[in-house]
Formats: structure tokens, sequence, C-alpha cells
């Protein structure tokens, strides 16, 4: 019995020869699986999309030529506006009411008297045509962006292509200030010569000269992806972004899109919606042990009494994104008709979005940071566009979902990461709140001075923050 055994032990021993080594290669495989998977970075999917009339049209190829675009004007478009202006109506406002009721209409019939009678559209036209303008079609809508280049590369130096993003209620406009400032670094009195910049600055779909989208759904993902298609399209494998506002979320979502292509991300606007424990134990002990998670005293100063500065003032700053999430195209109805309607429900922004104590002021101190040309030429982008609706509506497309479901979500950002906290900022981001997303940050700066607006209030300060966070970034 026991020979008879002993060919059945074999074969049952030969089998855990071979069983056990299979076992543990696949247990050993599943592990090195897991912990690769850990480290992968999750990225958004890049998907497609069509957004003109109709569907989209199953044969033949996009016209992906760029079009050299110039901005024009007309004695009917200038007559039909000063008619309008002419014929507004005013409701007086309260006594002592200055901002704190919205744009306080006395100050506004100033605002409207000196675009009637001395604002020259004409002039504000050839100034907005200083720089190349460009349009080309993706995803079957017009896409306008300017690209400045620099008109002196000394040998051997690199020009970097960054990307600039804007949001609302501003314009690619903003960035007129900026842009010889990175272009042209040497001839402005600043010492980053060894970092020169071209620049591209689009605009979002649905603002200024950038086609609306005709079909619903249009958030900052598709955002993202059209304009990696058109930084790819200019031929960019490899470039920067900067972003503030809508800009900043468009430019998150390009770096969580498609990380290979972005060399850094430079933000000047942080809004973390992510809340948890971790969060609230933060809040709860940073007014009294802030070093114990990671605030400094500076965070500390910006960022309480935290009710007041995170909960009040924020809801008093956003009555505005309540109608447009919901109801945009309401409002807008009157906004696009009323050119005075427009330059209140704009301008007010730049008021109390530049510094919040202006509140208190009877001209929102809107010309102690800009000119009125300036202020102006703004609006009148999303006058002379129709424009204002469809930029309204771009709150509608990114608030209709559940944030903590969007595919953004749960994803990090792993690019070389630069923040310039301005002080005056809607809310405060501390760092070690922005780690939390974003897994490599570079450079983070407290900003001296400035609001959300940086780069048309504090051009020189913005330009220095991101070419110092470019140079480290190339040091890596």
């Amino acid at each position: 019995q026991t020979i008879l055994c002993l060919p059945r032990s074999f074969e049952y021993s030969q089998k855990n020869a071979v069983l056990v080594p299979m076992a543990a290669l696949g247990v050993g495989g599943m592990l090195v699986y897991w912990l690769r998977s850990r480290h992968k970075i999750k990225t958004i999917e890049m998907g497609d999309g069509w957004w003109a009339s109709g569907e989209r049209p199953l044969k033949g190829k996009e016209d992906e030529s760029i079009r050299p675009f110039k901005i024009e004007t007309s004695d009917k478009e200038i007559e039909d506006l000063h008619r309008r202006l002419e014929h507004a109506r005013y409701a007086p406002p309260l006594e002592g009411a200055a901002f704190h009721y919205g744009f306080n209409s006395s100050y506004l019939q100033k605002v409207v008297a000196y675009w009637r009678n001395q604002f020259d559209w004409r002039k504000q036209v050839e100034v907005l045509n200083k720089y190349p303008h460009f349009q080309t079609t993706i995803e079957g809508i017009t896409i306008h962006f300017i690209h400045v280049k620099p008109s002196y590369v000394p040998h051997g130096r690199a020009v970097q292509p960054l990307l600039m993003v804007h949001g609302w209620p501003g314009s690619f406009y903003e960035f007129y200030k900026i842009i010889p400032l990175l272009t042209e670094p040497a001839g402005h009195g600043l010492n980053e010569g060894d970092v020169v910049f071209e620049v591209i600055c689009p605009s979002i779909p649905g603002y200024g000269f950038s086609e609306a989208p005709h079909q619903k759904g249009f958030d900052t993902i598709a955002t993202a992806r059209i304009f990696h298609k058109l930084m790819n399209r200019l031929g960019f494998k490899e470039y920067y972004l900067q972003g503030g506002d809508w800009g900043s979320r468009i430019t998150i979502n390009m770096a969580q899109m498609l990380p290979q292509s972005v060399k850094g991300l430079h933000l000047n606007f942080v809004f973390i919606s992510r809340q948890g424990l971790r969060r609230m134990i933060s809040v709860m002990l940073g007014a009294y042990v802030p070093w114990l998670v990671g605030l400094t005293r500076e965070d500390v100063r910006r960022t309480y009494p935290f009710i007041q500065k995170n909960i009040y003032e924020l809801l008093r700053e956003s009555g505005y994104l309540h109608i447009q999430a919901t109801k945009p195209d309401t409002a807008g109805c009157g906004l696009n008709d009323s050119p005075v309607g427009l330059a209140a429900y704009i301008l007010e922004k730049f008021s109390t979005w530049t510094d919040k104590s202006f509140l208190h002021k009877d001209d929102g101190g809107l010309e102690s940071k800009y000119s009125l040309d300036e202020l102006l030429t703004n609006v009148m982008i999303y006058w002379v566009t129709s424009s204002i609706v469809s930029s309204m509506r771009f709150y509608k497309e990114n608030f209709s979902k559940n944030p903590g479901l969007t595919a953004d979500a749960r994803v990090g950002v792993y690019v070389p990461t630069g923040i310039a906290a301005f002080p005056q900022e809607l809310v405060h981001t501390p760092h070690a709140w922005a780690k939390e997303i974003f897994k490599n940050i570079i450079t983070y700066s407290y900003m001296p001075r400035g609001g959300h607006f940086a780069a048309f209030e504090e051009p020189k300060l913005l330009a220095q923050d991101i070419m110092h966070f470019v140079r480290k970034v190339e040091q890596l």
C-alpha cells in the first residue's frame, strides 16, 4: 500500500511545486500592481465635444487654420450706444449708501456721462489691436486669442510659452499691462531677464470674440480641452499656464487632463471646495495654535475671524453667482439690452473684488486703481459682442452638478505649481490647505497688495512672481 501511495504523493508534491510558486507570483504581481497604482497619477479623460449648432458632421475634417483677426467698429455701433446711454433711467441711491447696496447710482451717472461724452471707443479699438489677434475653429466654434512674441531674444535664451486665462467679468484685455513685462522684461526694469515668454491669451468661449457654445454642458473641462487643442495647433508640446477666477479652474483642469504637457501652473486664485474633519480641525485650532495645523501668522490674519471672512463676506459678494448658476438668461436679457445696466453689473465687481473696503466709498474706489478708459474698454468688449448672457451661462454649466461628483473632484494636481496669494482676494487659501490638492507646490507667495484682478491691478507684482516661479521650475 505504501508503495502504491508513492506515485500519488510524488504527483501531489509536483503539483505543489508548480502551484505554490505560481500563487506566490500572482500575489506578488498583485502587490506590485497595487504599489504602482498608488503612485500612478490620476488624470481627467480628455474626451471630445461639439459645440456648434446641430449635430456634428459625419464627414469632413475641421478647418484647423489660424486666421488673423482685427477688432473693428462702426458709426452705427457707436450711435446706437450713445442713444441708449442718453435715454437711461436712474433710481436715486439711499443717503450714505456708498456701495453697500451695489453700484451707487449717483456715481453711475458720472461714469455714463464720461462714457457718452469723453470715452473714445475708436481709440480704444486701436489699443486693443496693438497686439496680434487670431481666430481658429475648435470643436465647431470660433476661438479668439492674442499671441504676443518677444521682439528680441538674446542668443541661447529659451522662450517659454505661457497661456494666460481670464475669468468673469474680465476678458483678454485684463492682460494688456502684464504682457510687455513678460515678453520684454529687461525693457521694463525687471531683473528677471533670464526668463522670457511668448504669451497666448484666449477668450473663453462665450466671452468677447470667442463664439458662444450652441449646446448645453460647456464647462471648464470642455474649455480646458479646447485650450490644449489650441496650444497643440500652435505647435507647442509643453507650456506654462496661468490663471485667476475661472482661468484658475480652467488651467487646473488642463493640468489634471494632460500633466505631461504642462511645465508649470501659476495661479493667483485658489478656491478649495473639499471639506472634511481635517479641515474642520484646522479651522477650529488655527486661530489659537496655528503652528499645530500648519498655518502661519499671515494665514491667521487673512483667514480670521473665520465666520466673517469666509461666510458673511463671501455671501455678500456671491449673490450674482446664485443668479448665474440657476437662471442666467433672465437677468442677462436686461444686461444685454442696457449698456448702463451692464456697466453697473460689471464695474461693481471691479470695486469690491479689488478691495473690500471700497464698499464704504461713494465712487467704489474704482478710479483709485483703474482709469475709466480701462474699465469701460472691458465693458465694451461684452457690449459689442453681446456676450454677457453666454458668459453668465458658464456658471450654470459648472454649478449645475454636485461638485463632489465632477470628473476633476478627486483628481490631484501633480505638475509644478506656483501660488500668488493676494491680500484682498475673495478668499484666502493657506499653503497647508492648498497642498491637499496641489501635490507639487514650488512657490507660495504672500503678495503685499492687490485683489482679485491681479494682472489688471498689479501687473508688475504678478509678473515678478510668475518669473520667480518659472525660474525655479527650470532649475529643477
